[in-house]
């Protein structure tokens, strides 16, 4: 196989489709614009979504792309030889042209040949769908593989959860896929096969044959156009083209791993511990990088995208630690990425001040936290009650004072102490589940900030909702919402365009409760409590045990997170600007406040 340098990989890819009649898109913003469901892009799939259910993108119906990703799940793993919270992905796209047999021999092409990456074919595994109740086995990928000349034994039929990609959120496009794998050592056992987790098969390439949508009851309907979605990890290519032993091994970590091991006087790889905070500093300071330069850049914050990218940043700090790296130091590291991938993603550039600037800052923060959490821990110990410190206090020490885990566990050692991991693990599990209620909360009510104008334009939206339902049907629903401090954006569902008749009731319902200075109550209650009395909300079953709700008259009686203005009469003139299509059966509307 090829040995090939992170930009050869990008290039090829991009050629090899845009050859084959594929327009190539730039990367969406690693910040989603108008998704309650998640809180990055973590995948080239998402910013396409509209498209895949049958809206014409403007650029055609084949395309291709690199794509920005964040991925949190993994987090904690970071540190091993593979995971990355940050990583590209390679894309291509059929919206309803080619499908399964043009997809495969092109994969097997790409794959094989000596032009492209040049893999040996008898060095490949595929696996491909089983069939299940609800689906058929994919017989048709499989004779594809066959007939491109993948060797009979090397096709594999797994279940759904290896060979079925569902959609973004908890509706939407989805379908079977078809995976392609390195055979990199033995199988462990006549049964392996690419669902062992022994490490025989390494993934590399995912091909989604999207021919289904998953609806709000959780069954399937065909899509009305039959898509591909694919993805190839560069990150992971990379490292199977050049047989190298890790991720951070590659190119794309080459200058910024010299300069920490220029900063610290320490040779990567010396030892297990400085290897793993090595590569979490390396994992972490490009995630940082990207999220604070990033077209939609955020920065750090004690919710959502921001409190992520908080914790991303103090994990790098605490880690620069361990290996003596200096102030300023994660500074030059951001710079070495800067300087990698500016010419692929010119807004790092257009952003390295703010870059620098927040890393400082957050540097300095954590660094007068970590005083306050050694303070802590000393008055911890001094109370201690027998040698063990319980879960909740070590919680305690990492949510308020950003003491990791294992920090916790080295210093009660020193003192001979015992920590109760589990009892901490159990915490953090608690407030997991409260911050995902929170968060879907708040993203439900899409917005951007806290200004007066913002609030003024989220209680709008309330008062346009209602007004849909009573002029066009009871059934119409929010969907998705998007309110900056200029404008409203409100997605609903709708299976046609509103009439100007139609838009100009609501436009003058929306002014007459504005006229009559409607108060907006809020009271607190139960889930329960809300829908008996006709509140209406987003994600319902994801609250806590109590819900705020805002009730406008009875005009309005809405369940959401806030905030709203005092009464109807601060509003101001409201205005429709447009209505348009958002996705299949999905319309928008965008409206300003006068």
């Amino acid at each position: 196989m090829k040995k090939l340098t992170s930009e050869q990989l990008r290039t090829m890819y991009i050629k090899f489709f845009t050859d084959r009649g594929h327009k190539q898109i730039p990367s969406a913003s690693v910040i989603p614009e108008n998704d309650p469901t998640v809180l990055f892009t973590t995948a080239g799939m998402h910013p396409l979504v509209p498209y895949l259910l049958g809206e014409k993108h403007p650029a055609g119906n084949r395309l291709t792309d690199y794509q920005k990703c964040i991925r949190t799940g993994d987090i904690d793993e970071v540190g091993d030889s593979s995971h990355c919270t940050f990583f590209e992905m390679l894309g291509n796209w059929s919206l309803g042209d080619y499908f399964k047999e043009q997809m495969i021999a092109w994969s097997y092409e790409f794959l094989t040949s000596p032009e492209y990456l040049g893999i040996d074919k008898n060095k490949i595994a595929v696996s491909v769908f089983a069939g299940d109740e609800e689906m058929p086995r994919d017989e048709e990928s499989a004779m594809y593989w066959e007939r491109a000349g993948i060797n009979k034994d090397d096709i594999y039929f797994l279940s759904r959860e290896h060979n079925f990609w569902g959609p973004a959120g908890t509706t939407g496009p989805c379908g079977t896929d078809t995976e392609m794998f390195i055979k990199v050592k033995e199988k462990c056992s006549e049964n392996c096969s690419p669902a062992c987790s022994c490490g025989a098969f390494l993934e590399i390439w995912n091909d989604v044959f999207m021919a289904y949508n998953k609806n709000a009851d959780g069954t399937y309907s065909p899509l009305k156009q039959k898509n591909v979605d694919t993805g190839m990890g560069l990150e992971r290519t990379l490292c199977v083209l050049n047989n190298e032993q890790s991720v951070y091994d590659t190119d794309l970590f080459e200058n910024a791993r010299k300069k920490l091991e220029e900063l610290t006087g320490i040779k990567y790889g010396e030892d297990e511990r400085t290897t793993k905070a090595f590569r979490v500093i390396l994992d972490h300071i490009r995630t940082a990088v990207f999220m604070l330069g990033d077209q939609n850049g955020i920065v750090p914050s004690n919710v959502d995208q921001g409190y992520i990218l908080r914790r991303i940043l103090r994990g790098a700090i605490r880690h620069a630690r361990t290996v003596g790296l200096k102030e300023g130091g994660l500074n030059e590291i951001a710079k070495q990425y800067i300087e990698k991938y500016k010419d692929v993603y010119p807004e790092l550039e257009q952003n390295k001040a703010k870059i620098d600037e927040e890393i400082t800052k957050e540097y300095n923060k954590f660094m007068r936290t970590l005083e306050g959490g050694l303070k802590e821990f000393e008055r911890t110990v001094r109370k201690l009650d027998g040698d063990t410190i319980d879960g909740v206090t070590a919680f305690h020490l990492f949510d308020t004072f950003g003491f990791p885990l294992e920090m916790t566990v080295e210093l009660a050692k020193e003192q001979n102490l015992k920590v109760d991991v589990d009892g901490y693990k159990e915490a953090f599990k608690k407030h997991q589940e409260i911050s995902r209620a929170g968060s879907e909360q708040k993203f439900a009510c899409g917005l951007a900030d806290n200004q007066e104008a913002t609030t003024h334009l989220h209680t709008a939206t309330h008062l346009l909702h209602a007004a849909l339902k009573k002029v066009i049907s009871p059934d119409v629903n929010q969907k998705g919402s998007n309110i900056t401090a200029e404008r409203l954006r409100f997605d609903f569902n709708l299976d046609r365009p509103c009439t100007k008749e139609e838009l100009q009731k609501v436009e003058d319902m929306v002014n007459d409760v504005i006229k009559q200075n409607i108060p907006v109550v809020m009271q607190e209650m139960t889930v329960e409590e809300a829908k008996n009395q006709g509140f209406i909300g987003l994600f319902t079953n994801k609250y806590g045990d109590k819900v705020k709700t805002y009730r406008i008259g009875e005009f309005s009686k809405e369940i959401c997170g806030g905030p709203h203005a005092n009464s109807t009469g601060e509003l101001g003139h409201f205005k429709i600007v447009k209505e348009q299509s958002c996705s299949a059966g999905i319309r928008r509307i965008k409206a300003i406040l006068e």
